[in-house]
């Protein structure tokens, strides 16, 4: 008997994701405002990346870029990766705990998420080579597929693995990562013609394995978060919830002010020790921020109850569309920042880029709400629901909303 069908298991193919009635607001719109905190970055790494000086970083050559650059490294910088890990962690433990719960066994569930994870990978290098340098989608399928037995691990088990991670994890990625880039971006020259930019984004998946690094820690931590239906039931943990969102901000506002003051030069020129030093210290706080305005938006998510107003259900409907988000995100990088295209990025001041990261994300938002209204699944959700689960789950009897990625 093979690995994607058990004898006392329902079959593979009559899994799927859950209808919007049964979905919780509190994830979609964590999902939701997470694009929010990649597009803040991804403007302003960009309109870097492409200024005609060349090279990684933020501008800051006066006060407001300092300022800009230093609000931007405490509250934004990574802070959004480690949200959106920790949700696909908790979406990956939301379709193993439905499944075992409807009486599927575990060669079953295991056969469905390794096939997830590898057309993510497949979406997400496909993403690399059209739109954009730094894909997360091939990180996430990556990780399904080598620690989807994780979801089998007791609770200490789980934590002592994540907090190995963290530790581990974020110090390597912290010294390969500028070493690795050096090599990636060669000169430092700015691609000028799509076939240098090709080049330029082939060499992504040389970061892959020292991104995976920092990717496991806050999936596990959302793995463990799921069984405790912390973003399902957060009424039924408030007080967490609070501690969580206090001392995460402000961890994440201290832990990454080294990194900040370096970066925006206010330190001076640091030493290559200091700075490996304040980097590491930096990411290791973007997880208290993105599990803080995790924690922050389940309250929110309390409080509104079953009120739903336009901007709630807009931002719901981002979530639940993220994927197709993220992807028009990279479209609307590419399209205003390649000096090949629009060319935006050689113009752009500081304060200019973060606006224009804002309006990218609203106008996603907007595009998702109208899909939202005409009854219009995400057309990436569409493409990798159907790859995973098959032509069933898009037939109109059964119609269930698209799930981001991740989700149950």
């Amino acid at each position: 008997m093979s690995e994607r069908q058990t004898e006392n298991s329902p079959p593979l193919g009559a899994m799927g994701p859950r209808s919007t009635a049964l979905r919780s607001l509190a994830p979609d719109l964590s999902r939701g405002l997470m694009l929010l905190l990649i597009a803040l970055v991804h403007a302003s790494v960009f309109r870097s990346a492409w200024a005609s000086a060349g090279g990684p970083g933020y501008a800051v050559s006066d006060p407001l870029s300092q300022v800009l650059s230093c609000l931007v490294t405490l509250f934004a910088d990574d802070r959004g990766f480690a949200l959106f890990a920790g949700l696909f962690g908790y979406g990956v433990a939301q379709i193993y705990l439905r499944s075992t719960a409807e009486g599927r066994e575990w060669p079953v569930v295991r056969a469905l998420l390794r096939r997830r994870g590898r057309w993510l990978m497949v979406i997400g290098l496909l993403h690399t080579v059209l739109l954009a340098f730094g894909d997360i989608l091939s990180v996430y399928g990556l990780v399904a597929l080598l620690f989807a037995g994780a979801l089998r691990f007791t609770g200490r088990k789980l934590l002592t693995r994540a907090f190995t991670w963290l530790a581990v994890g974020t110090l390597v990625y912290s010294i390969g990562v500028p070493m690795l880039y050096q090599v990636v971006s060669g000169d430092g020259s700015v691609p000028t013609n799509p076939a240098d930019d090709l080049i330029y984004r082939l060499g992504w998946p040389l970061m892959i394995p020292l991104v995976i690094g920092t990717t496991v820690f806050p999936f596990l931590i959302g793995i463990w978060a799921a069984r405790r239906r912390l973003l399902d039931e957060p009424e039924r943990h408030r007080a967490f919830l609070r501690k969580v969102a206090v001392l995460g901000i402000v961890g994440t506002a201290l832990g990454g002010l080294p990194y900040a003051l370096i970066n925006t030069g206010v330190l001076g020129e640091a030493s290559p020790l200091a700075y490996i030093g304040a980097y590491w210290l930096n990411l290791i706080a973007s997880y208290a921020g993105g599990f803080g305005y995790a924690a922050v938006i389940a309250l929110i998510a309390i409080r509104l109850g079953n009120r739903r107003g336009p901007v709630v259900t807009a931002l719901a409907a981002t979530g639940q569309r993220s994927m197709t988000c993220y992807l028009l995100q990279s479209v609307a990088w590419l399209g205003l920042g390649a000096p090949y295209l629009l060319g935006l990025g050689n113009t752009m001041s500081d304060l200019a880029a973060l606006g224009t990261g804002v309006a990218v994300w609203v106008a996603t938002v907007v595009i998702a709400d109208v899909m939202r209204r005409r009854d219009i699944r995400g057309p990436a959700e569409v493409v990798y629901r159907r790859l995973t689960y098959g032509r069933a789950y898009a037939t109109p009897k059964q119609r269930p909303e698209p799930a981001t990625v991740g989700a149950a």
